[in-house]
């Protein structure tokens, strides 16, 4: 064990971000909690620890932290638990989740709770300080817009809504300036990779809960069997593994907003229960014979058209209607070449603090084919796209050698285009040409899905 701390404590060389930045510890192994602290402290850092998730908000209600590293598995609570709580109060404090178990549903609903991070044990120290600093960077960056610098709002810590210029993004800006002051339900509905929970969260932001909690959870996430415990919990001994009590998402939102992602891949059973609890307004958990009544406000998404789920039994009608108070179609981005540019810049910058680069713009060769792309992965392929591109980037500008593959194709095929007839006359040649062409432009069809594209 001495050589593990050692081999902690010697990486005194790492770049320290935030001096005297003040950090939580929450983990009841206190040889971890020995090593970690003295590798942050190492490195700049102030730092407390604590052994369970009850002395975890005790802690945080009489100092203030700037960031929580928490263990999956607490004797009085797990992680999610603790970040729950952690939301409702202090919704702007960054939190990393670390455990022994890597599963990949808890890591994908922290994230959704609003972990900056998920990491797993044994803990890599550069990876996890490099982690660290950019939760910090971009908490500092993201202050002149919170209300407090400790409790704030329960705005996402990460979030950014960019305002588009083109038409269909303003009418999208004009129905959640519309409909966010309302206790309505919407359905927001768009392909993947639009932004929907972003929307959501503009709603909530703009409506009379938002000092109150926003949840959003995966449905595409929950199994049959989670998901009635996930959303309106159990009780003690409900089942096997209900070793405690365990507070549903509902409960977690209660007098703010859930956010229901890709609504439509809940079954129909868990359908019937969701009916009930926006009707009646209460809830049962798992196990329990007593109603708890929740005031929650339904924000759900979707990248499927209800209306046609409905039609072919998919989706309960009655569902729908009850959630269908106002339906908000978020436009893919390939219909607002307007908002390209802008998204552009916007990821750029975003990229460059990331990832300590100082890309200035991009070459008119990559403007084009941005401009040309389909993006069927929308904004959250946009941004990926710009990430890899800074990364790659070797001068001030991003070039064309640094985009992937399928955005360079649609370019290759004007090119062919342009080529003169009278220059290559012979039949086998020109085969050759018109083949290649044909296949560029299937791909193009099928978002250059090979199988598709075969």
């Amino acid at each position: 064990m001495n050589s593990i701390i050692n081999a902690y404590l010697c990486l005194t060389n790492l770049p320290i971000f935030y001096n005297m930045s003040h950090v939580l510890i929450v983990d009841d192994d206190t040889t971890f909690c020995l090593m970690l602290k003295s590798f942050l402290e190492n490195n700049g850092f102030t730092v407390q620890e604590v052994f369970n998730a009850e002395s975890a908000l005790k802690a945080l209600s009489q100092e203030k932290f700037d960031m929580v590293l928490t263990d999956f598995r607490l004797p009085d609570k797990d992680g999610i638990q603790l970040l729950n709580e952690i939301r409702k109060e202090w919704a702007d404090l960054p939190v990393i989740l670390m455990t022994r178990y890597a599963e990949i549903r808890t890591a994908v609903n922290a994230i959704k709770l609003g972990a900056f991070e998920y990491v797993t044990k044994p803990v890599n120290p550069d990876e996890l300080l490099l982690t660290i600093r950019k939760a910090l960077e971009l908490n500092e960056a993201e202050k002149p817009a919170k209300t407090a610098p400790h409790k704030s709002s329960s705005a996402h810590r990460n979030f950014r809504f960019i305002h588009g210029i083109s038409a269909a993004a303003v009418k999208v800006d004009q129905y959640i300036k519309l409909v966010a002051p309302t206790d309505m339900s919407v359905i927001i509905q768009g392909e993947s990779g639009t932004g929907k929970e972003y929307i959501a969260r503009m709603i909530h932001q703009q409506s009379n809960r938002s000092s109150r909690p926003f949840v959003a959870v995966d449905c595409g996430a929950l199994s049959k069997e989670l998901a009635v415990s996930e959303l309106f919990g159990h009780v003690k001994g409900s089942f096997t593994d209900a070793s405690s009590d365990k507070e549903g998402q509902f409960q977690t939102a209660n007098s703010g907003t859930l956010f229901l992602d890709e609504i439509g891949n809940l079954s129909y059973d868990i359908q019937l229960k969701l009916l009930r609890a926006t009707q009646e307004r209460k809830i049962r958990r798992i196990g329990s014979n007593k109603d708890i009544d929740i005031d929650v406000r339904i924000l759900a998404a979707t990248n499927e058209n209800l209306d046609e789920s409905v039609q072919k039994g998919g989706f309960r009608e009655d569902l729908f209607h009850r959630l269908n108070e106002f339906k908000i179609n978020v436009p893919a981005l390939r219909d607002r070449s307007e908002d390209i540019s802008l998204f552009a810049n916007h990821f750029l910058h975003s990229a460059n603090l990331e990832l300590h680069k100082t890309v200035k713009g991009f070459d008119e060769q990559v403007k084009q084919a941005f401009s040309n792309y389909s993006w069927p992965g929308n904004i959250r392929e946009f941004r990926n796209v710009i990430r890899r591109a800074v990364l790659l980037a070797g001068t001030d500008n991003i070039t064309i050698e640094q985009l992937p593959e399928e955005i360079i194709a649609p370019l290759r095929i004007e090119k062919l285009s342009d080529i003169n007839p009278s220059e290559s006359f012979d039949l086998k040649s020109m085969a050759e040409k018109n083949e290649r062409a044909m296949i560029v432009n299937t791909l193009e069809k099928v978002h250059y899905n090979k199988s598709k594209a075969a």
